[in-house]
Protein backbone atom coordinates (compact mmCIF):
# COMPACT_ATOMS: atom_id res chain seq x y z
CA UNK A 1 0.00 0.00 0.00
CA UNK A 2 2.53 2.42 0.99
CA UNK A 3 4.22 2.27 -2.34
CA UNK A 4 1.34 2.84 -4.05
CA UNK A 5 1.18 5.88 -2.31
CA UNK A 6 4.54 6.62 -3.23
CA UNK A 7 3.91 6.34 -6.79
CA UNK A 8 0.87 8.22 -6.84
CA UNK A 9 2.30 10.97 -4.92
CA UNK A 10 5.93 10.84 -8.17
CA UNK A 11 3.22 10.39 -10.99
CA UNK A 12 1.93 13.30 -9.76
CA UNK A 13 4.89 14.87 -8.90
CA UNK A 14 6.35 14.34 -12.17
CA UNK A 15 3.16 15.84 -13.96
CA UNK A 16 4.02 18.83 -11.91
CA UNK A 17 7.64 19.09 -12.94
CA UNK A 18 6.99 18.83 -16.54
CA UNK A 19 4.36 21.56 -16.63
CA UNK A 20 7.04 24.14 -14.97
CA UNK A 21 9.97 22.77 -16.37
CA UNK A 22 10.15 21.34 -20.22
CA UNK A 23 12.86 19.27 -21.06
CA UNK A 24 15.99 20.51 -22.78
CA UNK A 25 16.98 18.72 -25.56
CA UNK A 26 20.66 17.68 -26.64
CA UNK A 27 21.64 17.85 -22.83
CA UNK A 28 23.87 15.00 -21.59
CA UNK A 29 23.38 12.91 -18.24
CA UNK A 30 25.09 16.02 -16.49
CA UNK A 31 28.69 14.88 -14.96
CA UNK A 32 31.86 15.57 -16.85
CA UNK A 33 34.19 12.47 -17.95
CA UNK A 34 35.70 12.91 -14.82
CA UNK A 35 32.67 11.63 -12.53
CA UNK A 36 32.00 15.32 -11.26
CA UNK A 37 29.22 17.67 -12.60
CA UNK A 38 30.01 19.03 -16.03
CA UNK A 39 30.92 22.97 -16.54
CA UNK A 40 28.11 23.57 -19.26
CA UNK A 41 25.98 25.62 -18.32
CA UNK A 42 22.76 25.05 -19.21
CA UNK A 43 20.72 27.71 -17.84
CA UNK A 44 22.51 30.41 -19.85
CA UNK A 45 23.48 28.63 -23.24
CA UNK A 46 22.87 30.75 -26.42
CA UNK A 47 21.96 33.60 -24.27
CA UNK A 48 24.08 37.07 -24.94
CA UNK A 49 26.53 38.02 -22.65
CA UNK A 50 26.82 41.37 -20.32
CA UNK A 51 29.86 41.35 -18.64
CA UNK A 52 30.47 44.04 -15.70
CA UNK A 53 33.05 45.37 -13.83
CA UNK A 54 33.46 47.74 -11.31
CA UNK A 55 36.59 49.44 -10.57
CA UNK A 56 35.72 50.65 -7.19
CA UNK A 57 38.10 52.73 -5.12
CA UNK A 58 38.16 51.99 -1.35
CA UNK A 59 40.49 54.55 0.16
CA UNK A 60 38.92 56.59 3.40
CA UNK A 61 36.61 58.78 1.51
CA UNK A 62 34.92 56.42 -0.27
CA UNK A 63 33.29 55.05 3.01
CA UNK A 64 29.60 56.17 1.72
CA UNK A 65 29.80 54.76 -2.13
CA UNK A 66 30.99 51.18 -1.04
CA UNK A 67 28.03 50.90 1.61
CA UNK A 68 26.11 52.20 -1.17
CA UNK A 69 27.22 49.72 -3.70
CA UNK A 70 26.98 47.07 -0.96
CA UNK A 71 22.99 47.75 -1.65
CA UNK A 72 22.78 47.72 -5.09
CA UNK A 73 24.60 44.98 -6.42
CA UNK A 74 21.28 43.06 -6.74
CA UNK A 75 19.81 46.64 -7.88
CA UNK A 76 21.94 46.97 -10.73
CA UNK A 77 21.68 42.95 -11.85
CA UNK A 78 17.99 42.72 -11.86
CA UNK A 79 18.01 46.02 -13.83
CA UNK A 80 20.69 44.29 -16.71
CA UNK A 81 18.72 41.21 -16.14
CA UNK A 82 15.31 42.25 -17.58
CA UNK A 83 17.67 43.36 -20.99
CA UNK A 84 15.73 41.06 -23.82
CA UNK A 85 17.08 38.53 -24.92
CA UNK A 86 17.33 37.12 -21.52
CA UNK A 87 21.09 37.82 -20.76
CA UNK A 88 23.80 35.55 -19.01
CA UNK A 89 25.19 38.16 -16.29
CA UNK A 90 28.23 38.11 -14.78
CA UNK A 91 30.17 40.19 -12.63
CA UNK A 92 33.62 41.35 -10.74
CA UNK A 93 35.85 43.76 -9.38
CA UNK A 94 38.41 45.70 -9.35
CA UNK A 95 39.64 47.29 -5.80
CA UNK A 96 41.99 50.10 -5.00
CA UNK A 97 43.77 52.31 -3.56
CA UNK A 98 47.20 53.62 -3.40
CA UNK A 99 50.63 52.30 -3.14
CA UNK A 100 51.94 52.31 0.62
CA UNK A 101 48.17 51.25 1.44
CA UNK A 102 46.95 47.71 2.77
CA UNK A 103 46.57 46.64 -1.31
CA UNK A 104 47.21 48.61 -4.33
CA UNK A 105 44.34 46.57 -6.10
CA UNK A 106 42.34 43.49 -5.20
CA UNK A 107 40.96 41.60 -8.36
CA UNK A 108 38.01 39.37 -8.15
CA UNK A 109 37.32 37.94 -11.99
CA UNK A 110 33.65 38.07 -13.76
CA UNK A 111 31.64 35.62 -12.18
CA UNK A 112 28.05 34.26 -13.33
CA UNK A 113 28.15 33.70 -8.93
CA UNK A 114 27.29 37.25 -7.79
CA UNK A 115 26.82 35.61 -4.51
CA UNK A 116 30.69 34.82 -4.05
CA UNK A 117 31.56 38.76 -4.93
CA UNK A 118 28.99 40.33 -3.00
CA UNK A 119 29.97 38.69 -0.02
CA UNK A 120 33.76 39.21 -0.42
CA UNK A 121 32.07 43.31 -0.76
CA UNK A 122 30.63 42.96 2.16
CA UNK A 123 34.25 42.51 3.96
CA UNK A 124 35.40 45.81 2.31
CA UNK A 125 35.96 48.86 4.68
CA UNK A 126 36.98 52.54 3.48
CA UNK A 127 40.71 53.11 4.74
CA UNK A 128 44.13 54.61 3.30
CA UNK A 129 43.88 57.00 1.14
CA UNK A 130 44.53 60.60 2.60
CA UNK A 131 47.18 62.42 0.05
CA UNK A 132 45.09 62.79 -2.97
CA UNK A 133 45.55 61.03 -6.53
CA UNK A 134 45.47 57.32 -6.23
CA UNK A 135 46.52 53.93 -8.17
CA UNK A 136 43.86 54.72 -10.86
CA UNK A 137 46.04 53.40 -13.77
CA UNK A 138 47.32 50.17 -12.20
CA UNK A 139 42.92 49.70 -11.15
CA UNK A 140 42.68 50.06 -14.97
CA UNK A 141 45.11 47.82 -16.30
CA UNK A 142 44.12 44.94 -13.89
CA UNK A 143 40.55 45.26 -15.12
CA UNK A 144 41.66 45.20 -18.40
CA UNK A 145 44.83 42.40 -18.79
CA UNK A 146 43.75 40.49 -15.46
CA UNK A 147 39.67 39.52 -16.11
CA UNK A 148 38.32 37.21 -18.41
CA UNK A 149 36.05 39.17 -20.53
CA UNK A 150 34.09 37.35 -22.62
CA UNK A 151 35.60 36.86 -26.84
CA UNK A 152 31.81 36.52 -28.19
CA UNK A 153 31.30 39.70 -30.28
CA UNK A 154 27.87 40.41 -29.16
CA UNK A 155 29.13 40.73 -25.47
CA UNK A 156 28.34 43.95 -24.10
CA UNK A 157 31.49 44.23 -21.94
CA UNK A 158 31.53 47.72 -19.69
CA UNK A 159 34.08 48.76 -16.89
CA UNK A 160 32.63 51.20 -14.41
CA UNK A 161 35.53 53.40 -12.61
CA UNK A 162 33.98 55.15 -9.98
CA UNK A 163 36.02 57.24 -7.51
CA UNK A 164 36.64 60.83 -6.27
CA UNK A 165 40.20 61.08 -6.54
CA UNK A 166 42.36 61.43 -10.07
CA UNK A 167 44.92 59.03 -10.84
CA UNK A 168 48.81 59.20 -10.18
CA UNK A 169 50.64 59.97 -13.41
CA UNK A 170 53.83 60.74 -11.55
CA UNK A 171 54.62 56.96 -11.31
CA UNK A 172 56.91 56.12 -13.84
CA UNK A 173 56.51 52.51 -14.04
CA UNK A 174 52.85 53.00 -14.36
CA UNK A 175 51.24 52.11 -17.54
CA UNK A 176 49.01 55.09 -17.90
CA UNK A 177 45.20 55.22 -18.26
CA UNK A 178 45.40 56.09 -21.78
CA UNK A 179 47.13 53.52 -23.26
CA UNK A 180 44.99 51.05 -21.28
CA UNK A 181 41.95 52.33 -22.76
CA UNK A 182 43.41 51.74 -25.96
CA UNK A 183 43.85 48.10 -25.26
CA UNK A 184 39.95 47.95 -24.37
CA UNK A 185 38.58 49.86 -27.38
CA UNK A 186 40.54 46.98 -28.94
CA UNK A 187 38.84 44.62 -26.66
CA UNK A 188 34.92 45.99 -27.42
CA UNK A 189 35.25 46.89 -23.58
CA UNK A 190 32.98 50.42 -23.12
CA UNK A 191 34.62 52.14 -19.88
CA UNK A 192 32.02 54.57 -18.07
CA UNK A 193 33.41 56.82 -15.27
CA UNK A 194 31.43 58.05 -12.24
CA UNK A 195 32.76 60.74 -9.92
CA UNK A 196 31.74 61.05 -6.09
CA UNK A 197 32.11 64.57 -5.52
CA UNK A 198 33.30 67.84 -6.73
CA UNK A 199 37.32 67.59 -6.59
CA UNK A 200 38.04 69.47 -10.58
CA UNK A 201 40.99 67.11 -11.05
CA UNK A 202 39.52 64.55 -10.73
CA UNK A 203 36.42 65.80 -13.44
CA UNK A 204 38.81 66.44 -16.01
CA UNK A 205 40.53 62.76 -15.57
CA UNK A 206 37.14 60.90 -15.70
CA UNK A 207 35.46 63.11 -18.66
CA UNK A 208 38.75 62.41 -20.43
CA UNK A 209 38.44 58.93 -19.76
CA UNK A 210 35.03 58.17 -20.94
CA UNK A 211 36.01 60.50 -24.31
CA UNK A 212 38.84 58.24 -24.78
CA UNK A 213 37.02 55.03 -24.41
CA UNK A 214 33.37 56.18 -25.87
CA UNK A 215 31.78 55.88 -22.44
CA UNK A 216 29.86 58.24 -20.52
CA UNK A 217 30.90 60.31 -17.15
CA UNK A 218 28.48 61.60 -14.52
CA UNK A 219 28.57 62.63 -11.20
CA UNK A 220 27.06 61.62 -7.92
CA UNK A 221 27.21 62.88 -4.20
CA UNK A 222 30.00 61.64 -2.24
CA UNK A 223 28.01 59.54 -0.79
CA UNK A 224 26.84 57.76 -3.99
CA UNK A 225 23.39 59.15 -4.24
CA UNK A 226 21.72 56.27 -4.58
CA UNK A 227 17.93 55.97 -3.87
CA UNK A 228 17.24 53.98 -0.61
CA UNK A 229 13.42 53.45 0.02
CA UNK A 230 12.38 50.20 2.44
CA UNK A 231 9.24 49.19 1.34
CA UNK A 232 6.79 46.83 3.77
CA UNK A 233 8.07 43.77 1.38
CA UNK A 234 11.89 43.55 2.48
CA UNK A 235 11.24 41.61 4.83
CA UNK A 236 9.19 39.03 3.50
CA UNK A 237 11.48 38.47 0.55
CA UNK A 238 14.03 38.25 2.30
CA UNK A 239 13.02 35.56 4.52
CA UNK A 240 11.60 33.97 1.29
CA UNK A 241 14.93 34.13 -0.04
CA UNK A 242 16.68 32.17 2.76
CA UNK A 243 14.07 29.68 2.07
CA UNK A 244 14.64 29.27 -1.86
CA UNK A 245 18.19 28.89 -0.67
CA UNK A 246 16.98 26.00 1.58
CA UNK A 247 15.25 23.71 -1.60
CA UNK A 248 19.08 23.75 -2.69
CA UNK A 249 20.86 19.83 -2.86
CA UNK A 250 24.38 19.94 -5.06
CA UNK A 251 25.52 16.66 -6.30
CA UNK A 252 28.94 16.08 -7.72
CA UNK A 253 32.73 14.83 -6.55
CA UNK A 254 35.13 15.64 -3.99
CA UNK A 255 35.91 19.21 -5.89
CA UNK A 256 32.48 19.90 -6.85
CA UNK A 257 31.27 19.90 -3.19
CA UNK A 258 34.20 21.96 -1.99
CA UNK A 259 33.02 24.64 -4.57
CA UNK A 260 29.23 24.53 -3.46
CA UNK A 261 30.10 24.20 0.01
CA UNK A 262 32.27 27.87 -0.50
CA UNK A 263 28.67 29.24 -2.40
CA UNK A 264 26.35 27.61 0.52
CA UNK A 265 28.74 29.46 2.92
CA UNK A 266 29.17 33.45 0.78
CA UNK A 267 24.75 32.17 1.06
CA UNK A 268 24.50 32.44 4.46
CA UNK A 269 26.66 35.17 4.97
CA UNK A 270 24.87 37.62 2.98
CA UNK A 271 21.64 36.52 5.37
CA UNK A 272 23.56 36.54 8.67
CA UNK A 273 25.42 40.18 7.40
CA UNK A 274 23.24 42.25 4.57
CA UNK A 275 20.57 44.69 4.97
CA UNK A 276 16.53 43.34 4.55
CA UNK A 277 16.86 45.60 1.28
CA UNK A 278 19.43 44.27 0.06
CA UNK A 279 18.35 40.47 0.59
CA UNK A 280 14.65 41.22 -0.90
CA UNK A 281 16.61 42.40 -4.41
CA UNK A 282 18.38 39.32 -3.98
CA UNK A 283 15.57 37.57 -3.67
CA UNK A 284 13.95 39.06 -6.38
CA UNK A 285 17.11 38.59 -8.85
CA UNK A 286 17.11 34.88 -7.86
CA UNK A 287 13.46 33.88 -8.92
CA UNK A 288 14.10 35.37 -11.90
CA UNK A 289 15.48 34.00 -15.60
CA UNK A 290 18.27 36.07 -15.36
CA UNK A 291 18.89 35.53 -12.39
CA UNK A 292 18.96 31.41 -11.98
CA UNK A 293 22.73 31.19 -12.55
CA UNK A 294 23.61 32.80 -9.24
CA UNK A 295 21.11 30.96 -7.38
CA UNK A 296 21.81 27.62 -8.82
CA UNK A 297 25.59 27.69 -9.38
CA UNK A 298 26.63 24.26 -10.83
CA UNK A 299 25.90 20.23 -9.76
CA UNK A 300 22.16 21.51 -8.21
CA UNK A 301 20.59 18.21 -8.09
CA UNK A 302 16.85 19.27 -7.81
CA UNK A 303 16.77 21.66 -11.10
CA UNK A 304 18.78 18.95 -13.03
CA UNK A 305 16.80 16.37 -11.91
CA UNK A 306 13.33 18.50 -12.87
CA UNK A 307 14.69 19.45 -16.10
CA UNK A 308 15.76 15.79 -17.24
CA UNK A 309 19.19 16.45 -17.12
CA UNK A 310 20.21 13.37 -14.73
CA UNK A 311 18.19 10.50 -13.68
CA UNK A 312 18.79 10.31 -10.16
CA UNK A 313 19.21 6.22 -10.24
CA UNK A 314 22.10 6.87 -12.32
CA UNK A 315 24.45 8.99 -9.97
CA UNK A 316 26.75 7.44 -7.71
CA UNK A 317 25.42 7.20 -4.04
CA UNK A 318 28.79 8.95 -2.84
CA UNK A 319 28.46 12.06 -5.48
CA UNK A 320 25.15 12.27 -3.50
CA UNK A 321 24.29 15.12 0.03
CA UNK A 322 25.53 12.69 2.42
CA UNK A 323 22.30 12.88 4.26
CA UNK A 324 20.71 11.62 0.70
CA UNK A 325 23.22 8.67 0.12
CA UNK A 326 21.61 6.03 2.69
CA UNK A 327 18.07 6.66 1.28
CA UNK A 328 15.53 3.99 -0.83
CA UNK A 329 15.16 4.82 -4.47
CA UNK A 330 11.83 5.93 -4.19
CA UNK A 331 12.16 8.29 -0.62
CA UNK A 332 14.85 9.70 -2.39
CA UNK A 333 12.76 10.13 -5.45
CA UNK A 334 10.30 11.74 -3.20
CA UNK A 335 12.35 13.92 -1.57
CA UNK A 336 13.69 15.62 -4.71
CA UNK A 337 10.19 15.76 -5.97
CA UNK A 338 9.18 17.72 -2.68
CA UNK A 339 11.55 19.91 -3.15
CA UNK A 340 10.81 21.05 -6.75
CA UNK A 341 7.33 21.47 -5.46
CA UNK A 342 8.82 23.65 -2.38
CA UNK A 343 11.00 25.89 -4.94
CA UNK A 344 8.25 26.10 -7.51
CA UNK A 345 6.00 27.87 -5.10
CA UNK A 346 8.28 30.02 -3.31
CA UNK A 347 9.28 31.59 -6.62
CA UNK A 348 5.25 32.02 -7.33
CA UNK A 349 5.42 34.02 -4.02
CA UNK A 350 8.70 35.94 -4.46
CA UNK A 351 7.54 37.11 -8.00
CA UNK A 352 4.33 38.08 -6.70
CA UNK A 353 5.87 40.28 -3.77
CA UNK A 354 8.53 41.31 -6.27
CA UNK A 355 5.82 42.85 -8.44
CA UNK A 356 4.26 44.59 -5.35
CA UNK A 357 7.49 45.90 -4.37
CA UNK A 358 8.69 47.06 -7.48
CA UNK A 359 5.04 49.01 -7.72
CA UNK A 360 5.28 50.66 -4.37
CA UNK A 361 9.21 51.67 -5.34
CA UNK A 362 7.34 53.26 -8.36
CA UNK A 363 4.75 55.41 -6.47
CA UNK A 364 7.74 56.50 -4.17
CA UNK A 365 9.81 57.71 -6.93
CA UNK A 366 7.60 59.45 -8.32
CA UNK A 367 7.52 61.81 -5.31
CA UNK A 368 11.54 62.01 -5.12
CA UNK A 369 12.88 65.57 -6.10
CA UNK A 370 16.27 64.86 -9.15
CA UNK A 371 15.90 61.50 -8.84
CA UNK A 372 17.06 60.95 -12.13
CA UNK A 373 20.42 62.58 -10.42
CA UNK A 374 20.92 59.29 -8.81
CA UNK A 375 23.57 56.45 -9.41
CA UNK A 376 20.45 53.80 -9.81
CA UNK A 377 18.96 55.94 -12.54
CA UNK A 378 22.47 57.31 -13.87
CA UNK A 379 23.37 53.17 -14.45
CA UNK A 380 20.22 52.49 -15.43
CA UNK A 381 20.15 55.30 -18.59
CA UNK A 382 23.74 54.53 -19.36
CA UNK A 383 23.32 50.92 -19.49
CA UNK A 384 20.17 51.36 -21.34
CA UNK A 385 21.72 53.43 -23.76
CA UNK A 386 24.48 51.12 -24.39
CA UNK A 387 23.29 47.42 -23.87
CA UNK A 388 20.80 48.80 -27.07
CA UNK A 389 23.61 49.37 -29.20
CA UNK A 390 24.42 45.35 -28.88
CA UNK A 391 21.17 44.15 -29.87
CA UNK A 392 19.51 44.01 -26.40
CA UNK A 393 16.61 46.00 -24.99
CA UNK A 394 15.89 46.46 -21.58
CA UNK A 395 12.57 46.03 -20.83
CA UNK A 396 12.17 47.67 -17.52
CA UNK A 397 11.04 51.65 -17.67
CA UNK A 398 12.93 52.27 -14.34
CA UNK A 399 15.36 50.83 -12.44
CA UNK A 400 15.22 47.85 -10.01
CA UNK A 401 15.86 49.68 -6.94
Amino acid sequence: MKSKIIALVLFVSTIGIVALYPPERGVGAGTGSNGGVSTINVQTAGRPRIDVVFVLDTTGSMGGMIEAAKEKVWSIASTMAAAQPTPEIRMGLVAYRDRGDAYVTRVFDLSSDLDNMYAELMDFRADGGGDGPESVNQALHDAVHKISWSRDDQAYRVLFLVGDAPPHMDYQDDVKYQDTVAVARDKGITLNTIQCGNDNATKRRWEQIARLADGRYFRVEQSGSAVAIATPYDERLASLSKALDDTRLYYGNEEDKKRQKRKLAAAEKLHAGASAASRARRATFNASEGGESNFLGEGELVEDVAKGRVDLSGIDRDMLPQPLQSMAPADLEAHVAGKVERRNELRRQIKDLAGERSEFLRKKRDSFEDVEASLDDQIYTTVREQVEAQGMKLEAEMPAY
